[in-house]
């Protein structure tokens, strides 16, 4: 694997101590990384769209620099420098106990985001010239009418995981104790009002209340001696924006109806006795990327929702569920802005940037970030978990299949199966296509759930499976809960999380929660916690020794989970759905990224690198400049292809087959030999995986390049030992045996009829017979591929596919022959039917009932040379438009197979055989199937008798085919056709 190393590597991705100032960054602008002195400046990548004319655009990905940020880095950096002049006492003793040596330290990014808050506020205005951090102004014209006025926001931009509720903690202590040393300072306020995204984050934020047992002054040590007292006077309030929805009675039945709420009433019920009449208050919003105004639609778009229209109906709908929480959240703080009055919001999210459909440019911040810490930062320094990607495998593939693991899956697909706007991927093929992922992926947990053990750790590893949606959320975790992965991950050890009734749940007030939700976000947020926080259970829940999370190793979501969903034991995600932006892959991964414990390596200062594996979540560079689309050129004129009437007599006339008629009783043959082989190599599935540590982005490179020096190889050991061929040969069998008996025999299903137990007891000794033979015969082992690779569904259904096509009724021992299934509303085709225009090239036909043949390519013209003067071809068609196809299974799926040509050869004695032609270079096991079917095609419908004979031939190349249909022809003229014996 040497070679294969990619060259923009490093070797240790922590270059910084997590207490002090980040002194060395990696830059990857050059071939290589190197190492800089200094601190990386503060920006963000972003998308610049150029309108041209012609209508085509030029797309750019560009970094942007948060000039803002850096300007105000700078000037906190050297007022730290100078010692913090111009602060109040309290303040300053603030600072000297956080920044004390002997006592438990403060990550670095946690008091420059505090310290950045308290400059903007106490630093005298010769500082501050120059400097203009906006407001955010109401911009709707409800708004305006009601006399809402500008806020006052400032957003702090930190990794997850980086600590930001002890931020919170820092601040809410700073405001409190400030106003409570002097009452008459205006700039501070005892009262605090927190909100959040959702029920979760509202009771992690309790700590946050000083009268709270447990909470983080006290934990963190926060607050100097002396200043306890003083802390206790301050109130905070913790609530979820769901309480900012503005109520209305007026079509309530009863006799008393207020109509809809007023600012007044509004404030009131929000704040309660909590916040009582307190005036001018402090405000901090948790995951703020949610709280944002849409952009007014300008005077031509109101018309177009300018960011939607190019979304698909689920996209959009999420966009308009995400923009209607938005404003009911801006909107809350408008009113008791208005009412009460609001000192300043502090801000806190890791990705505080706007998002598609909300009307402004996708992926810029917000504008009042003052302070950025991100995640390649927080890598740097050891905070976070470092994730894994992987960066090479044994498929041959120039990238590995499980980086753009959702992309190499809709490639793989069938156009009918792919995820579109306007459908959904089908879940079972997606499941398909990822388990070998998942079972790599879930060897390495195993390993990972071993060394917790030895290391005496209360809860196992958590791996996550973020699904695109719903179903197939459903269908991965049947599949981990069946023991499709390995046992370890069987039943209840793998929890599926229903997103929309943990939806329900988080946005439940007090005293309104259905128990069943409840249950499901207490299970969510106590996923990797061994006791519960406060020692005790939640009120009402005393029945539950432990968190109902605490034993869960397997998390199954549809999206990115729930804000605030903080377990610290993630050791591997994969990505199951489309990533559209470096944003959203940051959200996802953020939710592995908390580490397990902060241990410093003593030598150097250093906490010591924890990480997560991440498949199927592209950490991708932003990719180059795009360039302007080229003018469509006119199209050449079109061709008429359509049936002559003159040629009605070359006419080809072919079944519609839409199954067949399988009645087995007692016995069964399958000719094994003639089967289609099944090839295990690791260009079909990956036997093993390197990954290396993920970070950053750099202009013009892929995932692949930006990488770190750390490289593990995952393999699926616990797989193999736990599915080996006997097993997986039994239950390949079992299940062939239940379609042959017509349906489910299995124990714990509906009752079964007699006859069909009867026939699946006589039957599944010879399936297992002909499976085991297949097995030893048929498959097809790479050098470096197992025998027990053939338990992934993507090898399994293979051979379940190929051995029902070709198992057949045994007629020599009684059993009915196979027949077709005619299609009952259209029993035929025929070439009559074919008339359309193409403006492809095309060459005039002579001995066919079509006008031309369509040149796909020059090998369509060269088939048709040969067919031309071949003495023995009374008549062709190509197969286009003909609407002549033969249904096959492939992975599961239904697939249509559409031969080539359909041509008519006189076999000599007044015989004719109507021949279906595949051209076809190279074959994959795809192409085998087809192969098959068709072979089965052929047999059903020559046992029927009605529509002459059939056979099927693959050619290697158009120049072969005279030759391949003479020897043929000999071979077929010696013997009695089908429907005879």
């Amino acid at each position: 694997m040497a070679d294969d190393t990619p060259r923009n590597v490093v070797e240790d991705p922590i270059l910084n101590r997590p207490f002090d100032e980040p002194s060395r960054y990696y830059d990857f602008s050059g071939a290589s990384p190197r190492i800089l002195d200094g601190r990386r400046p503060a920006g963000y990548h972003g998308i610049v769209r150029t309108e041209r004319m012609g209508g085509g655009a030029l797309a750019t990905h560009e970094f942007f620099p948060l000039v803002r940020v850096n300007e105000i880095r700078s000037r906190v950096q050297a007022w730290r420098e100078r010692g913090y002049p111009n602060l109040t006492s309290v303040t300053r003793d603030l600072l000297d106990h956080w920044n004390r040596p002997d006592r438990r330290p403060l990550f670095f990014c946690q008091r420059e985001a505090v310290e950045t808050i308290i400059w903007l506020t106490e630093a005298a205005a010769a500082d501050l010239q120059g400097l203009d951090v906006p407001f955010d102004e109401p911009n709707d014209l409800e708004s305006l009418r009601k006399g809402y006025t500008a806020l006052r926001r400032y957003c702090t931009k930190m990794a997850t995981g980086t600590g930001k509720t002890t931020v919170m903690a820092m601040v809410a202590a700073w405001s409190i104790l400030n106003k409570g040393a002097n009452r008459q300072d205006s700039r501070f306020s005892d009262a605090v009002l927190v909100v959040g995204p959702n029920l979760t984050v509202k009771e992690r934020l309790r700590v946050l209340q000083p009268q709270t047992a447990g909470n983080y002054y006290e934990v963190f040590d926060l607050i100097p001696t002396g200043y306890q007292d003083l802390l206790a006077h301050g109130r905070v309030f913790v609530t979820n924006w769901h309480a900012f929805a503005v109520k209305d009675d007026a079509r309530r039945r009863g006799v008393v109806q207020r109509g809809k709420e007023s600012d007044a009433a509004f404030v009131r019920r929000v704040l309660g006795k909590d916040l009582g009449g307190v005036q001018q208050l402090l405000v901090m919003n948790d995951e703020a990327h949610h709280a944002w105004r849409p952009a007014p639609p300008s005077a031509e778009d109101v018309e177009e929702q300018p960011g939607l229209p190019e979304l698909s109906g689920e996209e959009r709908k999420e966009a308009e569920e995400l923009a209607e929480e938005a404003t009911i959240w801006v909107g809350g703080l408008d009113r008791i802005n208005k009412t009460r009055g609001i000192r300043f919001t502090l801000d806190l999210s890791a990705t505080p940037f706007y998002i598609r459909g909300s009307g402004h440019d996708e992926g810029t911040p917000l504008p009042w970030v003052v302070s950025d810490f991100g995640l390649v930062d927080a890598i740097e320094s050891g905070i976070t978990k470092v994730p894994r990607i992987p960066v090479a495998d044994d498929s041959g593939r120039p990238d590995p299949k499980y980086f753009h693991l959702w992309r190499s899956i809709m490639a793989k697909l069938p156009q009918s199966e792919r995820e579109t706007n306007k459908k959904r991927a089908k879940p079972e093929s997606v499941w398909r296509e990822a388990q070998g992922a998942l079972v790599t992926l879930a060897g390495k947990w195993d390993a990972t759930r071993t060394h917790f053990a030895a290391c005496g750790y209360p809860v196992p590893p958590v791996m996550i499976v973020v699904a695109a949606n719903t179903a197939i959320a459903e269908v991965v975790a049947a599949g981990l809960r069946g023991g499709d992965v390995l046992d370890a991950l069987r039943g209840d050890s793998t929890f599926a999380i229903d997103s929309k009734v943990l939806a329900l749940a988080e946005a439940a007030e007090e005293g309104a929660k259905d128990r069943e939700q409840e249950r499901l976000r207490l299970k969510t947020a106590t996923v990797g916690k061994a006791e519960w926080p406060d020692e005790r259970p939640p009120e009402g829940w005393e029945d539950l020794a432990a968190p109902p999370g605490k034993d869960v190793r397997c998390v199954v979501s549809v999206g990115m989970l729930t804000e605030g969903w903080d377990a610290q034991n993630v050791t591997q995600i994969l990505g199951l759905r489309a990533f559209t932006s470096q944003l959203l892959c940051e959200q996802v991964v953020g939710r592995g990224l908390r580490r397990m414990s902060y241990e410093v390596d003593p030598n150097t200062g250093k906490l010591v690198p924890e990480y997560c594996d991440v498949f199927g979540i592209p950490f991708e560079v932003i990719p180059v400049q795009g360039t302007q689309v080229a003018l469509t050129p006119l199209p050449p004129p079109s061709t008429l292809v359509q049936a002559l009437e003159e040629r009605k007599s070359l006419a080809i006339e072919f079944p519609r087959v839409e199954g067949y008629i399988v009645d087995v009783r007692e016995r069964i043959r399958c000719d094994v030999d003639k089967v289609p082989v099944t090839n295990i190599k690791p260009q079909i599935e990956p036997t093993e995986v390197v990954t290396r540590t993920q970070m950053g982005w750099v202009v013009g490179r892929t995932g692949l390049n930006t990488t770190t020096g750390e490289v593990e190889t995952l393999r699926r050991d616990k797989f193999y030992e736990e599915h080996r061929p006997q097993r997986t040969g039994f239950e390949i069998a079992r299940e062939i045996t239940e379609v042959l008996a017509g349906g489910q025999v299995s124990m714990g299903q509906q009752p079964v009829p007699a006859r069909r137990l009867e026939a699946a007891r006589l039957l599944f000794p010879q399936v297992l017979a002909i499976v085991e033979r297949y097995r030893d015969k048929r498959l097809r082992l790479a050098p470096t591929a197992r025998i027990e690779e053939m338990a992934l569904a993507q090898y399994r259904d293979v051979i379940i596919e190929r051995l029902i096509t070709a198992i057949e009724p045994d007629v020599s021992s009684g059993e009915a022959p196979l027949l077709p299934r005619i299609d009952r509303q259209r029993p035929t085709g025929s070439t009559a039917q074919v008339l359309f225009r193409t403006t492809k090239p095309t060459k005039g036909t002579l001995k066919s009932h079509i006008s031309h043949v369509v040149l796909d390519s020059n090998w369509e013209g060269a088939a048709a040379y040969y067919l031309e003067k071949a003495p023995s071809v009374i008549a062709y068609a190509k197969n286009d438009r003909l609407d002549f196809e033969i249904l096959y299974e492939w992975q599961g799926s239904t697939h249509r197979y559409i031969p080539d040509f359909l041509v008519v050869v006189d076999v000599g004695d007044g015989r004719r055989v109507t021949l279906i032609v595949e051209i076809k270079g190279l074959e994959v096991e795809q192409d085998r199937s087809k192969w098959a079917t068709a072979r089965k095609w052929v047999r059903a419908v020559n046992h029927h008798g009605g529509f002459g004979e059939w056979d099927h031939l693959v050619c290697k190349g158009p120049n072969s085919l005279g030759e391949k249909v003479d020897k043929w022809r000999a071979k077929r003229s010696e013997t009695v056709p089908e429907n005879a014996q």
